[in-house]
């Protein structure tokens, strides 16, 4: 694993999640434990034209995705979020979610056909996501878990004043993500997105590794005004008390950290591992005299 930095290695071309993130809510801090397709949904809203208050109960009833059938399904998908997911549109205002998984796609998709979830540029999937049944939501999931998330470029511009003086902005990012800050209450981001930031599929904890920046800044400050459509969404109010304690220099210092964090095994698709490997045992082995 390693972090790409504005002077060091280049970000991987071409996640969200994304990554398609979670809409908010006020309420408790535990992590959801299992791993069902769906929790108690939260309560419908009255319906409007082309709403369905019912997607996001509906998950309960699918079974696990398709990823074939899932990829014959993402075409609708390709012009903003590109055929894999990596945003090749217009990175700007489109998310990467290749490499989220299953499960948070699809229950974002059905918090977006039920009205749940109105924030940031939600106007632009809503009319997407009413087309989906509750199985497509779970068969493009798990097509887009099976993509390899790019990243970009993290910004080590120094800080000139404040209480981070001389560090590079990614740093304090850096410092927050790995070691937390338990003065503040403030865990280590990879108690649950892990090293690299592929996240955990089990309970859901996105896939936050090569995101775009603007859209992890912009994230990371709605949990922290901890206001949220949905009732009883214990993964936000998690991120909500993560979040409360944190500056505006520190949120730009994670989002540019994580835009540019990924693993190496992203760059290589199995194809490419295949040939690496059958390049590798062609080759002559040197003599052991």
């Amino acid at each position: 694993m390693r972090h790409i930095r504005a002077y060091g290695l280049v970000g991987l071309a071409g996640l969200a999640i994304a990554a398609v993130a979670y809409a908010q809510s006020t309420v408790p801090a535990a992590p959801a434990k299992d791993s069902k397709p769906a929790a108690a949904a939260p309560a419908a809203p009255a319906s409007k034209a082309g709403q369905d208050p019912n997607a996001y109960a509906e998950l309960a009833k699918t079974h696990w995705g398709d990823a074939k059938a899932g990829a014959a399904k993402a075409g609708a998908c390709a012009a903003c979020h590109g055929l894999d997911g990596n945003a090749t549109a217009n990175p700007a205002l489109y998310p990467r979610i290749a490499g989220q998984s299953e499960l948070f796609v699809a229950k974002q998709l059905a918090l977006f056909k039920a009205g749940l979830r109105t924030d940031g540029n939600a106007s632009l999937m809503i009319p997407y996501a009413q087309a989906l049944s509750p199985q497509d939501m779970r068969d493009l999931g798990a097509y887009f878990q099976t993509q390899h998330s790019g990243a970009g470029i993290a910004d080590d511009t120094a800080i000139t004043s404040g209480p981070y003086e001389g560090k590079k902005l990614y740093q304090v990012g850096e410092k927050l993500y790995r070691q937390g800050d338990a003065g503040r209450g403030i865990v280590a981001c990879t108690a649950c997105h892990g090293p690299a930031g592929d996240g955990n599929p089990g309970p859901a904890y996105p896939h936050v590794g090569g995101q775009q920046s603007w859209y992890v800044e912009m994230r990371l400050t709605e949990y922290r005004g901890g206001q949220s459509t949905l009732k009883d969404d214990k993964l936000f109010g998690l991120m909500a008390l993560e979040t409360k304690n944190l500056s505006d220099e520190e949120i730009k210092g994670l989002a540019t950290y994580l835009q540019g964090l990924h693993n190496r095994a992203d760059q290589a698709s199995p194809a490419d591992v295949a040939a690496a490997k059958a390049a590798a045992a062609a080759s002559p082995q040197p003599s052991k005299n």
